[in-house]
This record gives structure tokens, C-alpha cells and sequence, in this order.
């Protein structure tokens, strides 16, 4: 149902004005989606218990078909209105409040071909800028470490342009016996380092073991990966790069090195 010419204090405005809380998210099992583009393909998606919407008038007539599909509350509100809730002005005049749903348990992803590891990535901008790298090159699914940072947070799900939504996870919560149980069902355990003693990466893609099913971890872009994940990892990888350099971009890394290992077979 639409509703329309809402005021600044209307009650049924309240949730949204807590959208830039994420404890209070968090303890309401509650996720924001943000943007004309995310929230269409959240709804298209039709797999997310979407709780309502709030728009502005340009964002309604812009998404008047999905939404007239979506049998929940549309608020369109004024854009002072949607900007003062939001706390700041990247929602593109769109709003919407959404039911976190339950982990999965991690074994869900044993069909995958290719997995993406992330651990101790905590910045958003790179949690969803690696879940649109994987998604965008085949990846099957993301694993997250403890540390890494929540795909659900707003900013990660609107950098990823959507991708958080479509991209299966599941949180490691024993990160090193859940990473073996993979390598046990069968997964190569491939690390990404700038080590300049790991194998260059094009070597690697040519050696006969570089086949699905593989996990490719990723460390977060000051520390690294831990000695004791690097450790378990079945190869240790690097991409060459200019010597005056001394690392590149996780995303970056993450889409060369998914590039060429989606070229095996």
C-alpha cells in the first residue's frame, strides 16, 4: 500500500530514522538497502523479506513496477524528509527496511567451484567491492572470518551494487578447522599474498593441481593473512607488481587473480 504526504514525525516513519544505527539494526534482525538500483534488485530477487519502503517522488516513479509488486508499505516521503532520516544522501531518494535472514551453515557452498575467503577485511567499501568482483567472475560463494566485516551493512551492500544480496556467505566462526573441513571435502586451498617468495601467479595458473574446487583467501590489505592460515594453504600465490609498489587493492587482487583462475577448467 502507498502512502503519501507523510509527515517529518510521522510514527510510522520511525524505524527508518535508526537506519544509520547499526546496534539497533543489528538487535531488530534488520538490514537497509539504499539506491534505485539495490532496491529493485533486492525485489526482483524475491528471496528477502522485504518490511517496507520509503521513497522520494522521482524514486516511486522510477520503480512503480517493481513496487507495485512489492505487497508491503511504500512511504513516499520529501526529500528532507528521506535525507534527515538516512543521516546521509546516498540513498538516491530510496529506502528499504528488510528482514536479516539466518546464517547458512557453511557446507551449503560445497558444490561451489570457486570460493572467495575473506579474512580480517573489515572495511565495507571492500567487503562489497569483493563480493561484486566474485559474483562478476564466477565466484560460487563468499567465506568471512570472524573479523571480516558484515555484507549486510548498508554501505558494503550499496558498494557492491547489490551483490551482497545475490552472493551466498557463511561466517566461519572456527576459522582455521572450517577452512581444513573445506580442504578435507576436497577444496584447494590457494592463498594471495605479495610474499615475493610465493609463486607468481601465472605460473600457478598452468600447474596441473590449479582446478576447481579451489578457495581463494583473501587478507586484509595492512596485515595480510595470518601465518597460521597461510599455513594451511595447499599453494601461496602473488601478483607480480612494479618493485616500487608493495601491494595492491584486495578488490584489485581479487579480480586479477579470479580472472585467470576461472581460466582452468
Amino acid at each position: 500500500m502507498v502512502h503519501r504526504d507523510l509527515s517529518p514525525d510521522d510514527p510510522r516513519l520511525d524505524p527508518y530514522r535508526h537506519v544509520a544505527d547499526p546496534a539497533w539494526l543489528r538487535a531488530r534482525a534488520i538490514f537497509v538497502a539504499e539506491g534505485r538500483l539495490v532496491v529493485a534488485r533486492l525485489i526482483a530477487l524475491q528471496r528477502y523479506d522485504i518490511l517496507s519502503v520509503a521513497v522520494n517522488q522521482a524514486a516511486h516513479d522510477a520503480l512503480a513496477g517493481p513496487l507495485s509488486a512489492l505487497d508491503r508499505d511504500v512511504y513516499v516521503c520529501g526529500d528532507r524528509t528521506l535525507s534527515g532520516m538516512a543521516g546521509v544522501d546516498f540513498h538516491r531518494g530510496c529506502l528499504a527496511l528488510v528482514r536479516r535472514p539466518g546464517p547458512i551453515p557453511p557446507d551449503s557452498l560445497n558444490d561451489a567451484a570457486r570460493l572467495v575467503a575473506l579474512e580480517g577485511v573489515g572495511n565495507p567499501d571492500n567487503v562489497g567491492g569483493l563480493f561484486r568482483t566474485a559474483a562478476a567472475l564466477g565466484a560460487g560463494g563468499i567465506l568471512l572470518d570472524r573479523t571480516s566485516g558484515d555484507p549486510f551493512y548498508r554501505k558494503a551492500i550499496r558498494t557492491s551494487m547489490g551483490a551482497t544480496l545475490r552472493l551466498p556467505f557463511a561466517r566461519l566462526d572456527d576459522w582455521l578447522a572450517d577452512l581444513q573441513a573445506f580442504r578435507a571435502r576436497g577444496f584447494r586451498i590457494v592463498a594471495l599474498t605479495p610474499d615475493p617468495e610465493a609463486l607468481p601467479l601465472d605460473t600457478y595458473v598452468h600447474d596441473e593441481h590449479a582446478c576447481p574446487p579451489m578457495i581463494l583467501l583473501l587478507g586484509s590489505e595492512g596485515a595480510g593473512l595470518q601465518p597460521g592460515t597461510l599455513t594451511r594453504a595447499d599453494a601461496r600465490v602473488r601478483i607480480p607488481i612494479d618493485p616500487s609498489m608493495d601491494s595492491l587493492n584486495v578488490v584489485v587482487a581479487a579480480g586479477i587473480a579470479l580472472d585467470r583462475l576461472r581460466q582452468r577448467p
